[in-house]
């Protein structure tokens, strides 16, 4: 499923950086528990909140597709 797949790269992203998802969250500006979901592929996530995400992690959008 496509949840799994942008989880699996918001995962492999923030290791990549060495960030916890505490602190990705806080540099998301999102809940924790909201990114844990998302990174097991158990939440959809918005656009908007991916885009959070792909700016904390410095990363453009498009890969995180």
């Amino acid at each position: 499923m496509i949840t799994h797949e942008i989880g699996n790269k918001i995962r492999y992203f923030r290791k990549q950086k060495g960030l916890s998802q505490e602190k990705l969250a806080l540099l998301a500006g999102l809940d924790r528990t909201y990114l844990a979901g998302v990174e097991s592929g158990k939440r959809n996530v918005t656009i908007i909140s991916l885009e959070k995400i792909a700016n904390a992690l410095e990363t453009p959008l498009k890969e995180l597709f």
